[in-house]
């Protein structure tokens, strides 16, 4: 069977100590303070991330790096056209009065626009300040000013309204775009007479230490406070990540890697996995909610072959799982291959680490049985082609990650 030989695949290369050991450091009480690993990637010494599209479209022009939903259709964007967009706001954001290290607020819910806006800003030699859109006007006010960002880009008209009333009584309002208006084409309009020379020198002169990005913080201890974050800090983060996991999981699903990111682009996990996927040519789409009823269409629409998500997210298609098979008269049954699920991936994870003999022919039986009557539908939920995801954010219950383990879906924890 398919899913057997990839639970077994998947067992192989679940060993990520072997590919980053960690280094504990202790005190003199001999209290660790601190865990940490050696980089797997070596740090660059000269650009920024800003080069990432422009790379890749030299290197892979007719490579598709994102795919944009369209009309409910998910359209391939290839590394030249990505480049191309990127220029083109880059020089509009110019020919809106954007200098060298100015900082633009961007204060949207995660779409294809958030992503060509990041990286137009890096270009043209400005800073990226993330806003959450579920910012109140006292939040909003507090990080336009104290970042210091003379441009603001909104997604919808009430997110515009709130940046105007927080900000009009600075002494320089900043220059408000808005999404949902046409910023894209009103910003490639207004910079039709800058030279695309004019962006390749602002890019250019970018090095890792240049400053790329404020992302603030939740502001549950006062107010948010703005954390600085460098071009290399951000590569650190990316090419790491790919050096860690994309040869397993592109290995254990014999496909093409591709995602699906949901999480919020105000955050820093959604923007290294956006980044770690344009460096690595991953195809990724963008979807605004992580509600599991609106998200779960795109996720069969667009079938990625690994997610990024929180537990909140696998424990509501698990409930969602059981709520259905209920309605259908089947919830015992449901509870069973629950149970079994539990039993069949603690032994099978046991086999591996050498504890155990792995599940014997009784519960091999048992899961095959709840393998065509449960966990293939818990697949197809997820687009059927996904065989690896990582949850952070919080703890994942054990339970449920073995049930996804025997449903065939490896489960990593991402841990601070």
């Amino acid at each position: 069977m398919g899913v057997r030989k990839d639970l077994k695949r998947a067992a192989r290369r679940t060993d990520l100590a072997a590919r980053a050991r960690p280094e504990l450091v202790r005190d003199g009480s001999g209290a660790v303070r601190e865990v940490r690993t050696a980089p797997l990637v070596t740090p660059p010494a000269t650009g920024s991330t800003a080069d990432i599209p422009f790379t890749n479209a030299a290197e892979a022009p007719d490579a598709v790096v994102l795919r944009r939903q369209v009309d409910g259709e998910w359209r391939p964007v290839t590394a030249a056209a990505f480049a191309g967009e990127v220029t083109a706001v880059a020089k509009g954001l110019i020919a809106g009065g954007l200098e060298p290290g100015g900082r633009v607020a961007v204060m949207a819910r995660t779409r294809y626009e958030w992503t060509v806006l990041d990286f137009a800003v890096w270009a043209a030699g400005g800073q990226t300040v993330p806003v959450y859109p579920t910012s109140s006007a006292d939040q909003v006010e507090w990080i336009v000013r104290d970042s210091g960002a003379r441009h603001v880009v909104t997604e919808t008209a009430e997110h515009t309204a709130t940046v105007r009333t927080a900000t009009a009584d600075h002494p320089e309002p900043p220059r408000v775009w808005e999404l949902d208006a046409g910023v894209l084409p009103d910003l490639t309009a207004l910079g039709a007479s800058v030279p695309d020379e004019e962006v390749t020198k602002r890019r250019t002169a970018l090095t890792p230490g240049t400053v790329a990005t404020l992302c603030y913080t939740s502001g549950t201890t006062g107010r948010p406070k703005g954390c600085v974050l460098t071009h290399a800090n951000l590569h650190a983060e990316a090419a790491n990540t790919v050096e860690l996991l994309h040869p397993i999981f592109k290995a254990a699903t014999g496909r093409a890697a591709s995602t699906l990111l949901f999480l919020p682009l105000a955050h820093i996990l959604g923007r290294t996995i956006q980044i770690a996927c344009l460096l690595a040519r991953i195809e990724i789409g963008h979807f605004p909610s992580i509600k599991p009823a609106e998200l779960r269409p795109a996720l069969k629409s667009f079938r990625p072959t690994f997610l990024v998500g929180v537990p909140y997210l696998f424990e509501k298609i698990h409930d969602t799982g059981r709520a259905t098979a209920e309605k259908l008269g089947r919830g015992a049954s449901f509870n069973r291959a629950h149970r079994v699920a539990v039993r069949f991936g603690a032994a099978h994870l046991d086999r591996f680490l050498g504890r155990g003999k792995g599940p014997g022919p009784g519960l091999w039986a048992a899961w095959a049985l709840y393998d065509l009557l449960v966990y293939r539908r818990v697949r197809k939920e997820l687009g059927g082609r996904t065989r690896y995801a990582i949850s952070g954010g919080s703890p994942l219950d054990r339970d449920l990650n073995l049930f996804f383990y025997a449903a065939g879906i490896m489960i990593y924890e991402a841990t601070a």
